[in-house]
């Protein structure tokens, strides 16, 4: 997007964005809680995250119905402020059917009746747009709504063209930044997990989890498949202990009452054989950035870790030490004398692991 700064608004801008000893400012209201944990404040936003069918929407419609009502819903307690009790909900990816499907099951989870409309929420379906277009609207809808206290967006990653592009995943993140500073806003987004490990997909789950307030994880039960758990894998606040909820009859998350937390697993392997072409290219591509066309084993090592760090692989000094054996096999990158040489031309097809 084009620079808005110019030399005739520049001094503006300088005044509101210089600090002075002699500010004060009010601290920023707690408006979401599980048990004793602050998960969200105006001003911040955070994130819902799980692979397929893990039912982080239904997350995240408990989230919402608290915020309606005041009242507790599995865990979550909300409380916005006078003023800032209104939600705006952007969906990215469902049909105008199944996301009215979603805004019957928050009603009928705030015990607010399905076929009335109320000026509580408003429900928007962005699929038929394109990122640029989607990113507009909201900011657009925000500029008009003062009396919004919390957005959820179901689907960041439809905000960006390429999932793998750390300038589109800068942009966006900055754009949450700047809603949430500007309308002293919460924001809470939907992203999906990577099929194959807990890493957030793309450079814009890197960038989320270095500025996001929270990121609850929601992960589905592999003893029962109709349960899913919360944990939080960032957070500010205290960490709060996991909790569970599966679908009831009426097709509404219910708390499992009693639930033992399940044990973390442990990471499986770097299976650096399963990922494409073009994420190696976008890690390498990093690593070796600037013109750099040749480095040393330690400082190749630790352009690796920063280059797959941002495709959401990020795994300690040995692991690369394995991925540069690999990517040696492959003639990705050539030894010569002392220096490793990345060959920017290389064409490499992922082999399918069962």
């Amino acid at each position: 997007m084009d620079s808005k700064i110019t030399l005739e608004n520049f001094e503006y801008i300088w005044s509101k964005i210089l600090i002075k000893a002699t500010d004060t400012y009010n601290i920023p209201a707690e408006v979401i809680h599980v048990n004793d944990s602050t998960i969200s404040t105006l001003g911040n936003f955070s994130a819902s995250t799980g692979k397929g069918k893990s039912k982080k929407t239904f997350n995240v419609c408990a989230i919402v119905a608290s915020a309606l009502t005041g009242k507790k819903v599995l865990n979550y307690e909300a409380h916005f402020p006078a003023g800032k009790q209104k939600v705006l909900y952007f969906d990215t990816e469902q049909s105008s059917f199944h996301c009215h499907k979603v805004l019957e099951r928050i009603n009928k989870l705030a015990g607010l009746p399905s076929d009335q409309n109320t000026d509580r929420i408003e429900f928007v379906m962005l699929r038929e747009f394109n990122p640029v277009d989607r990113r507009q609207i909201i900011e657009l809808a925000l500029a008009n709504r003062p009396d919004v206290g919390l957005v959820i967006i179901d689907g960041l990653r439809d905000l960006l063209f390429d999932i793998n592009s750390s300038t589109e995943a800068a942009d966006v993140i900055g754009s949450l930044m700047r809603w949430t500073s500007l309308h002293n806003i919460h924001i809470h987004t939907v992203l999906h997990l990577n099929k194959g490990d807990d890493n957030v997909r793309g450079h814009i789950g890197t960038e989320l989890n270095h500025k996001a307030e929270t990121i609850l994880q929601v992960t589905r039960d592999d003893n029962d498949r109709n349960v899913s758990e919360v944990q939080a894998t960032l957070i500010r606040d205290r960490d709060f202990l996991p909790f569970a909820f599966k679908i009831n009859s009426e097709g509404l998350p219910e708390l499992v009452e009693g639930y033992s937390a399940r044990k973390k697993p442990v990471n499986k392997p770097f299976e650096f054989e399963m990922l494409g072409e073009e994420m190696h290219r976008t890690a390498l591509d990093k690593a070796f950035e600037n013109g750099t066309e040749k480095l040393t084993y330690s400082p190749l090592l630790e352009r690796m870790a920063i280059g797959y760090s941002e495709i959401g692989y990020s795994r300690c000094r040995n692991t690369q030490k394995k991925v540069l054996s690999f990517l040696m096999e492959n003639g990705i990158i050539n030894k010569q004398d002392r220096f490793y040489v990345y060959n920017r031309n290389f064409h490499y097809t992922p082999k399918v692991i069962y």
